[in-house]
């Protein structure tokens, strides 16, 4: 009798023994992914200063800097550091449908997490128009991922986990990083792992704002849109970013593989030279946008939705441009940030017509249509735009918005680019 209840102790030990090993794993996790947050952040932000006070005194030095860097970090990102390309987001979708632990590793491996910052951090100090939100995805994933791995049992949901932690500690939005993981990393939620998943990202999220402080992306807004002004342009912003973000989304899906044969193969016999092309196209939209549309976008969109500044009628279609030439090119770097800027440039052009003292309302529909347009997560979409800005009375009308946008796009793209690129890295088809 003595030795059933010593082994059933034992057994219950162990059981709780797993359970809060399992726990430990993934509030650690989350406070490294926060960590790593900020280290790319300050980073980001630090090589995007250096580019502008160069652009600032030689206006025509990205003409020569911007390819040369393109296809340094394409060379780099073939030869040393595969599977870095572009946002991030994709590899950790894709890593999530992988079963062999040597396929994950390639996607959200140590060297790619590393590979990562470093080529993300370039990009953005030789002009890209590019963000670091979706590489902050892949590096979380890869964080939780290879912290998951020092335990000789399988944790399911740490991937998952580790991509929401990235988006709440990227953006200080630990709302949008729960609704990210279940509307676009996973489709579904592990019920599982809920629980641990939300204690990530919340862990995330305070290391970050303990780090930087309490801080909404793009500062607090009192935004208000009058019943008349909101029945026009809510449908207006709706149609035309849901229309344009999906065009982008067709536009980094399909070159350079719908060029003329000899041009495609071309192209894809010489990334490099590519790379090169692509950054020339991007610096010639940042010239002619007087240098607007280098980087990430995020000071261009926090400066016109609070009135300190103003965008020109040409500053979204530029960067749009610049932004799925940055994509295309191969080079590591997001499309979250850019999006946001290009909408907010959208919602800018929109507000012209109108006649409303603060066109803050109206930036916000266009970055919520553009967004959504671009991943087809329209819950995302309004929720990030809400959090990032810190203003909820403007939730109905986002709402709206994102419903329009997304059944816009759906006439250009069946699907969000996200999970079409993560078929390129081994995702199956849904």
């Amino acid at each position: 009798m003595a030795s059933l209840i010593t082994r059933r102790h034992t057994r219950t030990l162990r059981v709780y023994s797993r359970r809060w090993q399992r726990r430990l794993i993934f509030m650690v996790g989350g406070l490294v992914v926060g960590l790593a947050a900020v280290g790319l952040a300050v980073a980001a932000d630090k090589m995007q200063d250096l580019f502008k006070a160069m652009d600032g005194r030689w206006p025509y030095a990205p003409l020569l800097v911007t390819p040369l860097g393109f296809g340094i970090a394409v060379y780099l990102a073939t030869r040393y550091f595969p599977n870095t390309q572009g946002s991030g987001i994709p590899q950790a979708i894709a890593a999530r449908s992988l079963k062999e632990p040597k396929d994950r590793d390639r996607l959200v491996g140590l060297n790619a997490a590393i590979g990562k910052v470093l080529l993300t951090t370039f990009g953005l100090l030789v002009g890209a128009s590019s963000g670091r939100e979706g590489p902050t995805v892949q590096v979380g994933a890869s964080v939780m991922y290879l912290i998951g791995r020092l335990t000789p049992r399988r944790q399911p949901g740490l991937i998952l986990a580790g991509a929401a932690a990235g988006v709440a500690a990227a953006f200080n939005t630990p709302l949008a990083g729960i609704v990210f993981a279940i509307e676009e990393m996973s489709r579904s939620f592990e019920v599982r792992a809920s629980g641990l998943i939300i204690g990530a990202v919340i862990l995330a999220g305070l290391t970050a704002q303990a780090i930087l402080g309490d801080y909404t992306y793009f500062g607090h807004t009192t935004a208000s849109l009058p019943i008349g002004t909101a029945w026009m342009a809510v449908p207006l912003c709706g149609v035309i970013g849901g229309l344009s973000g999906a065009f982008f989304s067709h536009l980094i899906v399909a070159l350079p593989s719908t060029l003329p044969k000899k041009a495609a193969e071309w192209c894809k016999a010489n990334p490099v030279f590519f790379a090169v092309a692509c950054g020339l196209g991007v610096a010639i939209c940042g010239l002619l946008s007087g240098g607007a549309v280098f980087g990430t976008g995020y000071e261009n969109a926090r400066a016109v939705l609070h009135h300190d500044g103003t965008v020109p009628l040409e500053f979204a279609p530029l960067k749009l441009l610049a932004t799925a030439l940055s994509t295309v090119s191969g080079i590591p770097g997001g499309i979250f940030s850019p999006s946001l800027a290009v909408g907010a440039g959208i919602g800018a052009d929109i507000a012209r017509l109108f006649h409303h003292p603060d066109p803050g309302p109206i930036i916000l529909l266009g970055m919520v249509a553009y967004f959504t347009g671009v991943v087809r997560a329209p819950i995302t979409g309004f929720v990030i735009v809400s959090e990032m800005s810190g203003d909820h009375g403007m939730l109905a009308a986002l709402m709206t918005t994102a419903l329009i946008a997304d059944g816009c796009a759906r006439f250009v793209s069946k699907e969000g680019v996200y999970h079409i690129l993560a078929r390129r890295f081994g995702a199956p088809a849904h």
